[in-house]
C-alpha cells in the first residue's frame, strides 16, 4: 500500500497528455487553409515571374523618356506585356494585308537563305503553326503505348501521321505521330511513330493528361474533385469540434 503522499507524487510526476481531438482540429484546419492558399500562390508567383520576366526583356528596348516609371514615383508591372501584346496585335494586323504579307514572304525569303537559320526557322514556324492554329485538332488526341516495357502503359500525344516520304519507309500498316512525355516536366520526353492499332485513345483532355504527367499520378482524370476533399476536410473539423463539446468532461 501506497502512502497518500507517495499518490500525490505520482499524481504530480506524471505527464499531461495532449487532447488528440485538439490535435486533429489543428491538422485539418492547416490542410485546410494550405490546400486553399497553396495554388493560389503557386499562381500568382508564376504570373508575376512571367510579367516581370516580359518586362526585364521589353523595358531596354523603351527609350526612358517613353517608360512609366519616369513620370511615376514607383514601378508599374505589366507594362512590358501591355506592349508585347499590341505590337503583336499590329504585326497580326499588317500580315492580313496585302503590303503585309509580301513584307512577311520577303523576310522568309531571306531566312530560306541562310543555312543555318533555315533549318530553325522552318521546324519553329512549324511548331508554333501546329500549336496554335485553330483547324489543328489532332494534336489534341492523348492515348496510351506500351512502353517501355510489356505490361507498362504511358501517355501520349498523338499529333499528325507521317508523311509519304516516311510512311514508305514504315512497315505496312497505318502509323501515327506520338510524343511522349516525361514526369514531372511534361516539355521533354521521346518521339516515335507507333503502329495505330497499338494505341489505346483516352477520352481525357490534354488539360488532364497533363496535370495527371505533372502530379505524378496525385491526380487522376476523374478522380475526386479538389473542391470535395477541401469540404471532406473542413466537414472532419467540424465533426471533431462537436464531438468534442459533446465528449462528457473526466471525472474530477
Amino acid at each position: 500500500m501506497m502512502s497518500d503522499t507517495e499518490q500525490s507524487g505520482k499524481a504530480i510526476a506524471a505527464p499531461v497528455r495532449p487532447s488528440s481531438g485538439l490535435g486533429a482540429r489543428i491538422r485539418n484546419y492547416f490542410l485546410t487553409g494550405l490546400i486553399v492558399a497553396g495554388p493560389v500562390a503557386v499562381t500568382l508567383w508564376l504570373i508575376w515571374y512571367f510579367v516581370t520576366w516580359v518586362d526585364n526583356l521589353v523595358r531596354p528596348v523603351i527609350p526612358v523618356p517613353y517608360r512609366p516609371e519616369t513620370y511615376l514615383p514607383v514601378n508599374i508591372p505589366g507594362f512590358g506585356l501591355i506592349i508585347v501584346f499590341v505590337a503583336l496585335t499590329l504585326l497580326g494586323f499588317l500580315t492580313a494585308n496585302l503590303v503585309g504579307s509580301r513584307l512577311v514572304g520577303f523576310g522568309e525569303s531571306l531566312l530560306n537563305r541562310m543555312p543555318i537559320v533555315r533549318p530553325i526557322y522552318r521546324t519553329t514556324k512549324q511548331i508554333f503553326q501546329t500549336l496554335f492554329s485553330a483547324s489543328e485538332s489532332s494534336f489534341r488526341h492523348v492515348g496510351l503505348v506500351e512502353f517501355p516495357a510489356p505490361g507498362m502503359w504511358s501517355l501520349v500525344f498523338l499529333t499528325q501521321p507521317p508523311t509519304a516520304a516516311i510512311a514508305k519507309h514504315l512497315p505496312q500498316t497505318e502509323h501515327v505521330s506520338a510524343f511522349l512525355p516525361c514526369t514531372p516536366n511534361p516539355t521533354t520526353g521521346f518521339f516515335f511513330y507507333v503502329p495505330r492499332r497499338d494505341v489505346i485513345d483516352l477520352d481525357i483532355t490534354v488539360e488532364q493528361a497533363m496535370s495527371l504527367l505533372i502530379s505524378a499520378g496525385i491526380i487522376q482524370p476523374g478522380g475526386e474533385d479538389p473542391q470535395g476533399r477541401l469540404a471532406a476536410l473542413a466537414q472532419t473539423a467540424r465533426a471533431a469540434q462537436a464531438a468534442r463539446k459533446i465528449a462528457p468532461s473526466p471525472a474530477k
